[in-house]
């Protein structure tokens, strides 16, 4: 199992996160579009490499998300039409998201089996969350789900504020 950590930086304006192990070293890097249009998130290695991305759709009636990890699309997070409260569904093949995802605190199985848990780190400057993987290879793809989550409550707060 790996514990890692991200931490958003709060005072910028494209949307920077920084991916650490327990040791405080530097795992991802993440940065946002500023500005752009598709809204992104590009998620790197330490070489800088480009291991996932996050993309807004653009022309759509309701929010949509699209993860991709290593050029395959592994995940499309949605809102649901609803009148009081704001729903999400994220779609994965073989990917469930059980618990209060909304407010961070969730497994992530495939197949039925556990192979991540994120939970929010409280009392912290800025959005911190905690992500445990239990399979190594879904490292990336849990790092990608925690922050297009994270992209999508940010839209959601920046659209009711707006009204």
């Amino acid at each position: 199992m790996r514990q890692l950590y991200i931490k958003q930086k709060v005072f910028s304006l494209s949307g920077k996160f920084t991916v650490k192990d327990q040791e405080e070293k530097d795992q991802y890097y993440v940065e946002g579009s500023f500005m752009k249009v598709p809204k992104t998130f590009s998620i790197m290695n330490t070489s800088r490499d480009e291991v996932a991305l996050i993309t807004k759709k653009t022309f759509s009636f309701l929010p949509t998300f699209f993860v991709e990890v290593n050029g395959q699309e592994v995940l499309t997070i949605k809102k649901e039409f609803s009148f009081l409260k704001a729903r999400y569904t994220i779609d994965a093949a073989g990917i469930e998201v059980q618990g209060n995802w909304w407010d961070m605190d969730f497994q992530v199985l495939k197949h039925g089996k556990v192979v991540g848990e994120v939970g929010k780190e409280w009392f912290t400057w800025g959005d911190s969350y905690r992500v445990k993987v239990m399979n190594e290879e879904m490292e990336t793809m849990m790092i990608a789900l925690v922050i297009a989550i994270d992209c999508v409550k940010a839209d959601e707060a920046a659209a009711s504020s707006v009204n």
